[in-house]
């Protein structure tokens, strides 16, 4: 192997998807801002435990660690950065006691990339709101992750929606371990009824938990399967909040196509209530994916309700406008220092001026003009 190569699942970004990339990236922080939402920059490693390595398994696995060669402690380098964004509100933020709304750009690394054709160096975007628990909070996010999106071309973007309150609600209700949820969150995951209805029963539970576990993984379709929710799930309090949530967001995005499914729950253990996310109609994966996590916070000093979304900017290659090198105005070598003047007003104007040393030019043909010394007065002469 070369010693210029590459680890697996990382790759340079070339000037014209670079171009693309951080277009996209300056229209998604001015619609951030528009909305309201202050950017923050978290630094890229961090002490591990600040990262909740400890504390959630999926987000363990992601995390490469180094040791610290100041301190001799172990560093994350970071693989979420909703975590860090959390931190700061609860800690460097904690004397704002109202509504905090943030949002970030900036890459995280994987140990191991999500999927086969995933990067290990997801471009990381996103927004997140802070101190306030009601439906309104998530239907923001929504609308705001919606927004995203469709500064990229994916089709018809599909709003999946979930909510683990549901599952969490019927498994306190049952009074499964926490081992035992676990299991079973990972059996809804491929919606093999059989598996769950098998592995509720081995654990001798009533009838009538067995039956809701097993009916979860089949309930799923457009708004009208709340209903269906409402009439075959056990009437818990907490059930019947989280579907009144559901229904919400469907009223609030009437003209939206929508999917619910109870059992898609494939989210950060710190998800604790209304689960969206955004597909395109052509893409195998979600674009975006989001919830609520209410109480992240605490572990660094002050639980707060939160609700937030993120994608990777990188998926979006591909999908995106093409973005033209901007046109050259070339200047001799020869000729370089006595127009230093004029190239400064040109290039304050935004204009790019670059010296010909006669050797060719990578933009060569993206050449707009060339500045020449006319009647005593520096002017661009155009090709």
């Amino acid at each position: 192997m070369q010693s210029w190569q590459l680890p697996e699942h990382v790759a340079d970004v070339l000037p014209t998807t670079a171009r693309q990339l951080e277009s996209a990236r300056e229209r998604l922080l001015a619609l951030f801002r528009v909305h309201g939402y202050e950017l923050v920059q978290p630094p890229l490693m961090e002490y591990s435990n600040s990262l909740l390595t400890h504390i959630d398994a999926g987000l363990s696995l992601k995390t490469i660690r180094v040791v610290d060669q100041l301190s001799g402690q172990q560093l994350g380098i970071r693989a979420d950065i909703t975590p860090q964004v959390a931190r700061i509100d609860a800690h460097l933020l904690s004397a704002n006691n109202g509504i905090n709304r943030l949002c970030y750009a900036g890459s995280v690394l994987h140990a191991r990339p999500e999927g086969f054709l995933n990067t290990r160096e997801p471009l990381q975007a996103g927004a997140e709101l802070y101190g306030f628990a009601d439906i309104a909070a998530d239907i923001e996010l929504i609308d705001l992750m919606l927004k995203s999106v469709n500064i990229a071309d994916f089709g018809e973007v599909l709003l999946s929606l979930g909510h683990i309150g549901v599952f969490r609600a019927l498994a306190d209700a049952a009074g499964l371990s926490a081992e035992q949820s676990a299991q079973l969150l990972a059996l809804m995951q491929d919606k093999d009824v059989e598996a769950v209805k098998n592995c509720v029963e081995s654990w001798c539970l009533d009838g009538m938990w067995v039956k809701a576990f097993a009916l979860l993984p089949a309930l799923y379709g457009g708004r009208e399967v709340l209903q269906e929710v409402r009439a075959k799930l056990p009437d818990l309090s907490a059930v019947g909040r989280a579907l009144d949530e559901l229904e919400a967001v469907c009223a609030a995005f009437p003209a939206q196509n929508v999917h619910i499914d109870l059992s898609e729950l494939r989210v950060d253990n710190y998800h604790t209530g209304l689960l969206y996310a955004a597909y395109g109609s052509d893409s195998h994966d979600a674009v975006a994916r989001g919830g609520r996590y209410d109480g992240l916070g605490a572990y660094f000093g002050r639980s707060r309700p939160a609700t937030g979304f993120s994608f990777d900017l990188r998926s979006f290659i591909g999908r995106l406008p093409e973005i033209g090198r901007q046109s050259v105005v070339m200047v001799a070598r020869e000729d370089a220092e006595a127009a230093k003047d004029a190239v400064a007003v040109l290039r304050e104007q935004g204009q790019c001026v670059v010296v010909d040393y006669g050797i060719g030019h990578n933009g060569s043909d993206n050449i707009s003009g060339h500045l020449k010394k006319i009647d005593g007065v520096w002017q661009v002469a155009e090709v």
